[in-house]
């Protein structure tokens, strides 16, 4: 399965920098860091399966997504690079460290944990599911039977960037709205091994997100023992957009030992 990524070459011979997106979204959600550091990084953005303009898979899992990652180093021939990933993208980054330590020289996840979470994007599954696909005449009535369920405007506008109208005119997501949702379970879990990860590591946690609290500590150190953390005042899960000078600073500081 060959995953779908954008390219951004900074010079030959500069560091490598993947991003990865989280859930429902696509590569271009981490676009404003892409910018921030494409002079200085020849940078991989990824879609990831299921999302954007990836193959929609029988069932999403953290390896098909790794090992599509790794397939994307090996044919542009990068045999290492830094990683950052923020929520299921972090999930991502985190198992490819764990599985292919090498290719990794800087680990940076975004309010994530390497933990199992609870059941928490129902309203969002219901929502989706409440767009008339094949009736509705343009975005502003998708959006209005997204509201039904999902109430956060910025919500909202997150999940109908993937809302589009494929060549025939018809109305479609480009996530797999109903695989996402068959694979859930495998979505908020986590798999437990003895596999770590000891090179630099860094955690970034929105100060108002419940992503990341003090109960995952110890978990965090179990499988990447050199772990520091940030913690960004005034964000919550969306920290790279809602301030990006400081979380691109923060990461810029994690990546300068690739320059």
């Amino acid at each position: 399965m060959s995953l779908h990524f954008k390219l951004s070459e900074a010079q030959k011979n500069s560091p490598w920098l993947v991003l990865v997106h989280g859930l429902f979204g696509s590569a271009d959600n981490l676009a404003g860091i892409k910018r921030h550091f494409e002079n200085s990084f020849n940078i991989i953005s990824v879609d990831l399966p299921d999302h954007g303009l990836s193959p929609w898979t029988a069932g999403f899992t953290l390896e098909k997504a790794v090992n599509g990652i790794i397939e994307i180093l090996d044919d542009n021939k990068v045999e290492e690079a830094a990683f950052l990933g923020h929520s299921l993208g972090g999930k991502v980054v985190m198992q490819l460290a764990l599985s292919f330590p090498k290719r990794v020289t800087q680990l940076i996840v975004a309010d994530i944990a390497p933990v199992k979470y609870e059941h928490s994007h129902q309203a969002v599954f219901d929502g989706l599911k409440n767009v008339p696909l094949n009736t509705i005449n343009d975005r502003k009535q998708a959006q209005s039977a997204l509201s039904e369920f999902v109430k956060e405007p910025g919500v909202q506008q997150f999940l109908l960037k993937s809302l589009y109208q494929n060549d025939n005119g018809e109305w479609q997501w480009r996530f797999n709205v109903d695989g996402l949702i068959a694979s859930y379970s495998q979505i908020i879990d986590w798999p437990q091994s003895n596999l770590t990860y000891d090179g630099v590591t860094l955690f970034i946690k929105g100060a108002e997100s419940d992503y990341i609290t003090s109960a995952y500590r110890q978990e965090i150190a179990k499988y990447f023992p050199h772990a520091k953390a940030h913690i960004i005042e005034g964000t919550g899960h969306w920290l790279h957009a809602e301030k990006p000078s400081i979380f691109n600073g923060i990461v810029a500081r994690t990546l300068e030992k690739s320059l």
